[in-house]
C-alpha cells in the first residue's frame, strides 16, 4: 500500500491478519468482529456500525444505513464475504463516501484464496 496512505495500510494489515488465521468461507459477520478485535489490538481507533442519515430533497429518511467501520474519523471501510465483488458494491462504497462526504473507502472481501484478490481501495 501507498506510504502516503498510512490508515488504509493499517486496517489491510489487520485485515489480512484476520485472513490470515481465519481464511475464507465463513460469514461476514464473523470478520467483522475479527477485524474490530485486530484494529483495537493494534490501536486503530474506528467506530462500528455507524448510522449515516439519508436525506432526500430536504427530507430526512431515516439512520438506518450502517457503515461497517469509520476508521479515525477518515476512512470507510465495507466488508464482504461474497464468491466475487460486483459493480454494485463499488457503487454501494461510493454511495457511502458521498452520504458520509469522506473521501477514501475500503471495500474488503474475506471470501477469496489471498486477501490482495479481496481489495479494492477507492477515493472520490
Amino acid at each position: 500500500m501507498d506510504e502516503k496512505d498510512p490508515l488504509s495500510a493499517a486496517v489491510i494489515g489487520a485485515a489480512i491478519e484476520v485472513h490470515r488465521l481465519l481464511g475464507p468461507g465463513l460469514l461476514e459477520c464473523l470478520y467483522h468482529r475479527a477485524l474490530r478485535f485486530e484494529l483495537g489490538l493494534r490501536g486503530v481507533p474506528f467506530r462500528s456500525e455507524e448510522p449515516v442519515p439519508v436525506n432526500y430533497k430536504g427530507q430526512h429518511l431515516g439512520d438506518d444505513l450502517r457503515l461497517d467501520l469509520i476508521v479515525a474519523d477518515q476512512l470507510i471501510v465495507e466488508l464482504k464475504a461474497v464468491d466475487h465483488l460486483h459493480p454494485i458494491h463499488e457503487a454501494q462504497l461510493i454511495t457511502y463516501l458521498k452520504l458520509t462526504g469522506l473521501r477514501t473507502g475500503l471495500l474488503i472481501n474475506f471470501n477469496v484464496r489471498l486477501l490482495k484478490e479481496g481489495i479494492k481501495r477507492m477515493v472520490l
